[in-house]
């Protein structure tokens, strides 16, 4: 099992918790990577928004491409996972840019491509916003470009979204015979587009059961394929207590969020721009990416018992998100990552 966590580039994770002493600034995403190296964490998620979906849109939140690049060269042994969606990056660019940091980090760069949902912040940003079916056609041939572009030069493409011509990318990435690429989706446009032109496929976050039928359905696309096998990844909100009274406690404290908090608005326009399997409470608004339904929360055996049901199913890494993110990715190192390799 790998274990990742999401870079904290909007200043935390808890909608109903104003200051999580977990700051949206370079020092601290820089300590916190620096950090995970010795814990024994094995990659961060960087996401990329230009608005803060979290803490509310007047809130601060970090470029993702530029903390990249910044942490790629302060480290040496995570894998660097960075959000792109295709609206906001030339594919052409895109890669040029990516191979660059992939070539100051050794070879540690790999791709979240995530097909944007969040029609306010496109309009703020003067980024054309398409409907959801749409929005996956794209992707597909923006990962064209970029996947063509990484291992040939002279290449040319004109389709319906992207046009290159003679095109020449030097360096190549380090990677080869590319970075790895992850993406997420649940309608059947993106899970037909992710098992066509993807590495891995990462998930909200689900019962074990649910995971492994969503594994198993992806493998099988990727099969008819003729396709090697996918890595798979789901997120998960972890809280790891010595007594089930306290894990009880800290569940209260985050759970406790009213429609009223300043990232609500933005909450229902991702539902509103999502195609998902299953219906989303207020209590999986509360953390994000349904993270509490992962059910990594408990003591250090029953993590490390539900750890294994997910094992079991087929998952590889886990994309973790807690608060306040360094004291409990301490925590979880100590009693689960340590305890387990």
């Amino acid at each position: 099992m790998r274990y990742g966590y999401w870079m904290p580039v909007f200043g935390g994770w808890l909608r109903n918790v104003e200051d999580e002493n977990m700051r949206a600034d370079w020092d601290y995403v820089k300590t916190l990577a620096q950090r995970s190296e010795d814990l024994g964490y094995d990659l961060s998620l960087i996401a990329e928004l230009n608005l803060n979906d979290i803490k509310g849109e007047e809130a601060p939140s970090l470029d993702a491409w530029s903390t990249a690049a910044a942490l790629a060269a302060v480290t040496k042994k995570i894998e660097l996972m960075v959000a792109v969606r295709p609206t906001f990056h030339s594919p052409a660019l895109l890669a040029k840019q990516a191979a660059n940091i992939d070539h100051i980090s050794g070879g540690r760069l790999s791709l979240n491509v995530v097909s944007s949902w969040w029609q306010d912040e496109a309009k703020k940003y003067g980024v054309h916003f398409e409907q959801h079916d749409d929005r996956y056609a794209r992707t597909a041939e923006w990962l064209h470009v970029v996947d063509n572009l990484w291992k040939q030069d002279h290449f040319s493409f004109d389709g319906k979204f992207y046009k290159v011509t003679d095109s020449i990318l030097q360096p190549k990435p380090v990677s080869r015979p590319r970075p790895f690429i992850y993406a997420g989706g649940e309608s059947e446009a993106a899970k037909n587009m992710i098992a066509a032109q993807c590495d891995g496929y990462v998930m909200h976050g689900d019962e074990p059961e649910a995971i492994g039928r969503r594994i198993q359905d992806l493998s099988q696309r990727r099969e008819k394929l003729g396709l090697p096998p996918m890595k798979f990844g789901v997120a998960a909100y972890s809280i790891v207590r010595n007594t089930e009274a306290e894990v009880k406690k800290e569940l209260e404290r985050i759970t406790n969020v009213q429609g009223s908090a300043a990232g609500y608005k933005n909450y229902q326009q991702w539902l509103a721009g999502t195609q998902l399997e299953n219906q989303v409470s207020l209590q999986d608004y509360s953390v994000s990416n349904r993270g509490l339904r992962s059910g990594l929360t408990g003591t250090p055996d029953q993590v490390a018992e539900r750890i294994a049901a997910f094992e079991a199913v087929g998952v590889d890494l886990f994309l973790l998100q807690c608060s306040p993110q360094l004291e409990e990715m301490e925590r979880f190192s100590e009693a689960v990552i340590q305890v387990l390799a």
